[in-house]
């Protein structure tokens, strides 16, 4: 058995005899995350995001935005209509739903690629996956809803398992670890058997470390130490550091607009740490810090 007791587990990776292959399944497709790293362009239709709330909240505007990454390459489009920043307090399903159904039906008309719903709820989740959307991204990963784990068990979608201490209204109140690092590692194994139980394949799964989430400044800069440490062996890990509090913190940049530098810095430094999935704003640049990266890993 390995360090982090994962030996016994069947992992549903695809392996060729020219190496192991990190592949995430997701309705039927296979992303492919051996050796290019992939980023999640956020979508916020929402009017209180801490970087671009009101900035997409139009349908047109909305759809315009989603274009503008997928020409500067994302692979996925995440989509979100509940801000869930420090404080943000909750907004009910009807409006999350009003919110980003639309863009996901118009979207997916369009657009053969992967889009991810950003939800905690199970309704909204499965309005999503029928009008098109293949990734359900839960920052509660699939706890705070008790009938979040059977939407996605009935569905073939991929799903971002990630961390977060408490809810968005009060996860920044002196959160507290006795070792952040081993209890998120924890914790991503916990949610892993279970969901495993409840009939999902693991290869379905994505994991998501929460930067920020119900963290403190040193809780975020020792998961950023340790991100090859984190998800199950050969899972893909998710990094959300876009634009966040944490950059401020580091660097004084308070206006998010001015945090895209340090952004890419952070996101080629995940990339030799093999972290293949990164969610940001800027996705010509973070991609452009990724193939950098990748040229001086030789990959």
């Amino acid at each position: 058995m390995n360090a982090n007791g994962f030996f016994h587990l069947r992992i549903e990776i695809i392996r060729l005899n020219c190496g192991d292959k990190m592949i995430w399944k997701i309705q039927g497709r296979h992303l492919d995350l051996s050796r290019r790293a992939q980023t999640m362009g956020i979508l916020n239709v929402t009017p209180d995001s801490f970087s671009d709330g009101g900035n997409f909240t139009g349908h047109d505007t909305a759809l315009a935005h989603a274009r503008k990454m997928i020409a500067e390459g994302a692979a996925i489009i995440d989509i979100g209509g509940e801000s869930t920043r420090p404080g943000a307090r909750p907004v009910d399903a009807d409006e999350e739903i009003r919110r980003t159904i639309p863009v996901i039906r118009s979207l997916r008309a369009e657009w053969d690629g992967l889009i991810s719903i950003d939800t905690m709820k199970a309704s909204v989740a499965q309005a999503a996956l029928d009008a098109g959307a293949d990734i359900v991204n839960d920052v509660s990963g699939l706890t705070a809803d008790p009938e979040m784990t059977a939407v996605c068990a009935g569905s073939d979608c991929g799903i971002v398992i990630m961390h977060m201490r408490g809810t968005p209204a009060d996860m920044q109140e002196n959160p507290a670890y006795s070792d952040v690092v081993e209890q998120i590692r924890e914790y991503f194994k916990d949610r892993l058997e279970n969901l495993k139980t409840h009939g999902i394949s693991p290869a379905r799964l994505c994991f998501d470390p929460g930067i920020g989430f119900g963290k403190s400044l040193d809780h975020n800069l020792a998961l950023l130490r340790h991100l090859n440490e984190l998800a199950p062996p050969e899972f893909p890990l998710l990094l959300g550091v876009s634009r966040k509090s944490v950059i401020a913190k580091l660097t004084g940049a308070e206006l998010p607009s001015d945090r895209d530098a340090a952004t890419f810095a952070l996101t080629a430094m995940a990339r030799m740490k093999g972290v293949m999935l990164h969610r940001v704003h800027d996705v010509k640049g973070n991609l452009a810090a990724l193939r950098a990266a990748e040229g001086v890993m030789g990959t």
